[in-house]
């Protein structure tokens, strides 16, 4: 299993003027790789592989305006070029965007192989810098000289805060928690964060809209600096603290929350959600992107395989708000400002979210009893396997 180790850093004035040219080589490299690898391709027609950016970076060394390069490590530079080629299978592949140029006013990183790093002791050495990279430990149950490191990435956000990610390959899986035997839909939304099928409601804790206030007071701040400036730097270092504190706010919410449902519960049922979708929503694209609906079904998905528990993801297209958790009777239509409704045909009352959550629940159940592929990775509009056969209508089940 591979699993790593994020440290806060203190490099001494003379690492970080190092790693300062680093990152600017390794941005360098980037965006010249990236200009020639797109004129290539529409002049010539051809895709260009990994091998072929490797042998340009040695022309780009060996032109004599480019000797700078040889003042840092290689490992970066072409480790760079392998995140790029990664960048374009990817983009190929239909995973992600068309990769981007990189600029120096957004969070800067390297990464180092074992051949340009040395890990003894518990101590780090980078190549091309003077002694050892301080940095803070932050999990007191493990002894850092016992770890063996295969990459190191060094990062610095915009703030000025640096890092490292210690990537390590462990062969011993961690110890799985007892089984409880309990199963939980959840139905994610801005009022409230998640709602759970056990009718518990988890609040939005809203962090951006807390510190919106804050954040356009510095920003205005900086608006007024002149730009260039030192107090224009000083004024962006500030913007850029106000975001992180956001930022980690946000991320600690969503760990403690994932914690806590994994550690809870032996099956997760949650619903395959379009953010980039939704977030095209002028009105609610703010309040959606502060949720951080995505990192948090990316915390479940892992956090479940890791400790043995089971995540299902249902059909985006389910109705789970308007269909009776009591008989299974489908609504018509049912408002977004509708937030209790009655069914008409066994008069049950319901709140719309519960009672999402608890269909959400039900069909998870069923689509793990017939055993199908619930988290499909291509089109969401297929018919799953639950809407295959007609299902008999049973009190707490909906009709599917």
């Amino acid at each position: 299993m591979r699993t790593a180790y994020k440290v806060r850093v203190y490099p001494t004035p003379q690492q970080a003027a190092v790693l300062n040219r680093t990152f600017g080589c390794v941005r360098l490299v980037w965006n010249t790789v990236l200009t020639w690898r797109h004129a290539r391709y529409h002049t010539e027609g051809k895709r260009t592989s990994y091998a072929a950016t490797d042998r340009y970076l040695t022309e780009l060394k060996r032109d004599g305006s480019h000797d700078f390069l040889y003042e840092v490590s290689s490992v970066p530079l072409q480790q760079a070029l392998r995140h790029q080629y990664t960048a374009f299978v990817n983009f190929f592949a239909g995973r992600a965007r068309y990769p981007r140029y990189k600029t120096r006013h957004g969070r800067q990183s390297a990464t180092y192989t074992r051949s340009a790093f040395r890990w003894k002791g518990g101590r780090l050495h980078l190549a091309k810098t003077e002694g050892p990279l301080a940095f803070a430990w932050s999990w007191p149950g493990i002894d850092p000289a016992t770890l063996n490191p295969t990459t190191v990435t060094i990062s610095r956000d915009p703030d000025g805060r640096w890092y490292a990610s210690l990537a390590v390959e462990t062969t011993a899986d961690p110890e799985p928690p007892p089984t409880t035997g309990a199963a939980v839909g959840v139905d994610v939304g801005v009022s409230d964060f998640a709602v759970l099928s056990t009718g518990e409601k988890i609040a939005n804790p809203r962090h951006l809209e807390r510190k919106a206030r804050n954040l356009a007071r510095y920003q205005r701040r900086m608006a007024r600096k002149q730009r260039g400036s030192h107090n224009r730097a000083k004024a962006k270092a500030k913007v850029a603290r106000a975001h992180r504190k956001v930022r980690d706010a946000r991320r600690d919410f969503l760990h403690r929350t994932s914690t806590r449902l994994v550690r809870d519960h032996d099956v997760i049922v949650i619903e395959d959600l379009n953010v980039c979708g939704m977030v095209r929503n002028r009105s609610l694209a703010k309040a959606i992107s502060d949720c951080g609906w995505g990192e948090f079904r990316r915390l479940l998905e892992y956090k479940t395989a890791r400790h043995g528990r089971h995540l299902i993801v249902i059909d985006r297209w389910y109705p789970s708000s308007k269909t009776c958790s009591a008989c299974g009777h489908l609504l018509a239509e049912l408002s977004l400002r509708t937030r209790h409704w009655t069914c008409p045909a066994c008069r049950a009352r319901h709140d719309r979210d519960i009672n999402a959550a608890k269909n959400i629940l039900a069909a998870g159940r069923a689509v793990s009893a017939c055993g199908a592929d619930v988290s499909p990775q291509g089109s969401s509009l297929r018919r799953s396997a639950v809407k295959q056969e007609a299902q008999p209508v049973r009190a707490g089940i909906p009709r599917l």
